[in-house]
């Protein structure tokens, strides 16, 4: 091999293994301007050594002044050896100045600047923000339209835990879900193990199997003999490259804080370590505009929490949430009996009637969002983790169409991820393997590309043989394969011709774009083979 070609081939390497780093930008507290972009994650680094005091709970913040004048409080946080980190990121473009407070002599009182540009990098919009003037929908903060499409992967931060130089199974899955559409992934701080009966064949496929792990853990010591008496930066350090990860691929991270059903040994509730752990937590990932807060995944359902104690964290949390990151809770009864005290609605329901039942809800909170986190729609796999109601990847796949034509977002899962069995390169298994349908939710996600989501409404009274979404010029309707015939009288009450064309939900492919002048019934070109989507324009209105 020639001397350039070896030269390439390094320099080659080293971009891909970069490109699996993940790294946060760090700058040294200076008095000197350093320049960021504008929402590119920043930690500004201090020096100070703490003797017989708890590091992780001294109150240490930093006060910014945004080139307009205004003020933002951010906290910072102990990151281990006598280091600390204020982590910041901005929206607006210009001059930034901040000055450090502190109770401990060393960290108070330091004086700084950051040049904020207009630049971006890898297409970053901002943080994901409500806009009152459409409160039903999430956008990004640079205005555009954001169609949430959610995956659950419970223990993605552990996929990569153990490599220290890189992320390479994490990177791959995240890039196959972000090739397919998807632009969320409903993940745990930290999950242990599941109480369910494992699969017998994960036996013969250990690399398979994240639950258990015996050095993995949130605070000093492990999940079986927990030291609450610290945090263990190592492991948050390590999720720092996750969430950056992310962060570099545009896909959010739907944290959720706790959960209760994954056997983790957690501190009694608003005890100091729980305190301490909570307000670490959101010091920690706050500024990342990819981070959107679930207090904990189904916070009522275990007996452990009530009301008043996720209320209590709700306000903690917003307390140092100094980016203000959208704020659930994933437990529909809780949302319903507060819903003024979350950013948006959470709703799992696995009932057959799910479509009229997110209509309702779309109805009933015409002030902000609503998510269907939990649809009951467990995609098969080689492997029969949690099976829930459904399993087939086509009844999976309509139950999110039907959120979606009820007006709301949803989520998707896939047994061999979504929770302790985690297959992050599916589709490079041998033969056999019962591989995700993933593509599916690339043809949904590339029809609500085409067609802002933000724009529509469901229309009920249209639905016919078909659940109707509606926008001021088009029409979309959800078809089942079982329709024989979509009857479209209607539609020439208004208008004296229409344009037609069908997407397959299943392959993504669209029929020809057909001009209608004359009353008719619509035939789906996959009856009986694909549920499909009719979309419609109106082309000539009745005078």
């Amino acid at each position: 091999m020639s001397t350039i070609k070896q030269f390439v081939f390094v320099l080659l390497g080293l971009i891909y293994f970069n490109s699996l780093q993940a790294e946060i930008k760090t700058v040294k507290h200076s008095k000197k301007n350093n320049t960021i972009k504008k929402w590119e994650v920043v930690d500004i680094a201090f020096k100070a050594d703490v003797k017989n005091q708890n590091p992780f709970v001294i109150d240490f913040v930093a006060q910014f002044t945004d080139p307009n004048g205004k003020v933002q409080i951010v906290p910072g946080f102990y990151n281990g050896a006598g280091n600390w980190v204020v982590r910041f990121s901005a929206s607006v473009a210009g001059v930034w100045t901040y000055e450090t407070r502190s109770e401990i002599k060393t960290l108070n009182g330091k004086k700084g600047k950051l040049v904020v540009s207009n630049e971006t990098s890898n297409e970053h919009k901002g943080g994901i923000v409500l806009n009152p003037e459409k409160p039903r929908n999430f956008f990004y903060e640079n205005g555009e339209s954001y169609f949430l499409t959610a995956f659950e992967c419970d223990w993605l931060y552990a996929l990569d835990y153990h490599n220290q130089e890189a992320l390479p199974k994490t990177d791959h899955l995240l890039n196959l879900l972000h090739e397919n559409g998807f632009n969320q992934v409903v993940m745990n701080v930290f999950s242990y193990d599941v109480s369910w009966k494992k699969d017998d064949e994960l036996k013969e496929h250990p690399e398979h199997e994240y639950g258990a792990p015996k050095d993995i853990f949130p605070f000093l010591g492990n999940n079986e003999n927990p030291d609450y008496s610290s945090l263990n930066v190592e492991f948050f350090k390590k999720l720092d490259r996750t969430i950056a990860l992310m962060h570099d691929k545009n896909i959010v991270s739907h944290l959720m804080i706790y959960v209760w059903n994954k056997l983790v040994a957690w501190p009694e509730m608003n005890s100091d370590a729980d305190n301490m752990y909570y307000d670490y937590v959101v010091k920690r990932y706050g500024a990342f505009p990819n981070v959107m807060w679930d207090v904990s995944k189904e916070a009522l359902y275990y007996g452990r929490a009530d009301d008043a104690y996720i209320l209590e964290r709700i306000k903690r949390l917003r307390e140092n949430n100094s980016f203000n990151r959208l704020v659930t809770v994933h437990d529909y009864g809780f949302c319903k009996r507060h819903a003024e005290s979350v950013d948006f609605i959470s709703r799992q329901d696995w009932t057959y009637s799910l479509y009229t039942n997110m209509l309702d809800d779309y109805n009933k909170y015409s002030d902000k969002p609503v998510f269907n986190i939990e649809h009951g729609g467990y995609e098969e796999s080689p492997y029969e983790v949690f099976t829930g109601s459904y399993v087939n990847a086509e009844t999976c796949l309509k139950r999110n169409y039907q959120c979606v034509f009820a007006g709301v977002y949803s989520t998707y899962y896939w047994q061999a991820a979504s929770w302790n069995v985690v297959v992050y390169n599916p589709y490079e298994q041998e033969e056999g393997f019962i591989k995700p349908k993933f593509e599916y939710f690339k043809y949904m996600t590339s029809l609500f590309s085409k067609f802002d989501f933000s724009k529509f409404k469901p229309t009920p009274w249209h639905n016919q043989a078909g659940y109707c979404l509606k926008s001021d010029d088009t029409y979309l309707f959800y078809v089942p394969k079982d329709t024989y015939k979509f009857r479209g009288e209607f539609l020439f009450k208004e208008n004296e011709s229409i344009s037609l064309q069908w997407m397959n939900t299943l392959s993504g492919e669209y029929s020809e774009l057909l001009n209608v002048n004359k009353k008719q019934d619509f035939e789906s070109p996959w009856y009986n083979k694909a549920d499909a989507v009719l979309i419609i324009k109106p082309t000539n209105k009745n005078k």
